[in-house]
């Protein structure tokens, strides 16, 4: 059974807290996986909460170009937001996949053959898959599972993620017709593959999921809008599939009026569905045991 890892304090303390209770030691170049934010978003995680932790790590923030025309889809514009978000104001940023991308296996995929990741994915010896909690309009909702499939991949690759691998091109992908449950299963299909790569090459990643500003949209939408409940905490785990359950439980658990909203949009996109696939794929298990610390 997996461990999860949470605290309901939601501070530089508590994210150095819940890494901390891990018990893994990143070393080398570590890649931290954030979403910068689409210009206009709110719920974006800011400099002043993962600032600290990204600097005592020496961490890089890592991104990928989006398929969806915005203020994110060149490396140039990419940078200006991410600036304006204040990443650049405690690390570097890398855009991986400004030189191009790398092509990986997908194995036993029903939907995708490969994943494409940004090229300077290479570049690093360990990751924080850091996600921001919240809803999707087309995923139902966005943690380490989103973050590791579309946000590992290559503006190609999330082309090719988006349209069930029937296109990489990212004007053709939103134009091609598939069945809901093929893209939620496909976002399965792209997380597994990168996990499977990382272990390959004997590489560590750890998951981390920041559950606050709870709102219906993702931070890649520019009218994001509003949280509509409380702030839940921080989880953390070794396992992505044990930690969105974990942040899944949490809602559905919630008695907060607003709950309903967010489980409203998540069921309505079949996005739980992600979780028992990712786990048929072995990329982990929905049964955890839940430690706060």
């Amino acid at each position: 059974m997996a461990k999860v890892f949470f605290t309901k304090e939601i501070t530089p303390e508590g994210l150095q807290k819940v890494y901390d209770a891990l018990g893994v030691e990143l070393t080398g170049k570590i890649g931290v996986k954030v979403s910068t934010g689409e210009r206009g978003a709110k719920g974006y995680l800011k400099a002043d909460l993962i600032g600290p932790f990204v600097k005592t790590l020496k961490g890089t923030i890592v991104e990928c170009n989006t398929a969806y025309p915005g203020a994110r889809n060149t490396v140039s514009d990419h940078m200006e937001v991410a600036k304006e978000h204040g990443f650049t104001s405690f690390a570097e940023v890398d855009i991986m996949d400004a030189e191009g991308e790398i092509k990986i296996p997908v194995h036993n995929g029903k939907h995708l053959k490969y994943d494409l990741l940004g090229s300077h994915f290479d570049n690093y010896d360990a990751f924080i898959n850091l996600a921001h909690g919240k809803g999707h309009v087309m995923g139902g909702f966005g943690a380490n599972l989103k973050n590791q499939s579309i946000g590992f991949a290559s503006r190609n690759g999330k082309a090719y993620i988006h349209s069930c691998g029937k296109t990489k091109s990212p004007k053709m992908c939103w134009v091609l017709k598939h069945k809901q449950i093929d893209f939620i299963e496909s976002m399965a299909e792209a997380a597994t593959a990168v996990a499977d790569y990382l272990r390959e090459q004997k590489k560590p990643i750890v998951y981390i999921t920041v559950m606050n500003a709870l709102s219906v949209s993702c931070d890649c939408d520019a009218e994001q809008g509003d949280p509509v409940m409380k702030d839940l905490g921080i989880v953390a785990s070794l396992d992505p599939v044990a930690n969105d359950q974990a942040f899944i439980d949490m809602i559905w658990q919630s008695d907060d009026p607003g709950a309903d909203e967010l489980r409203e949009r998540i069921d309505s996109r079949l996005g739980r569905e992600i979780l028992p696939y990712a786990e048929s794929l072995g990329l982990g298990e929905r049964k955890y045991e839940l430690i706060e610390v």
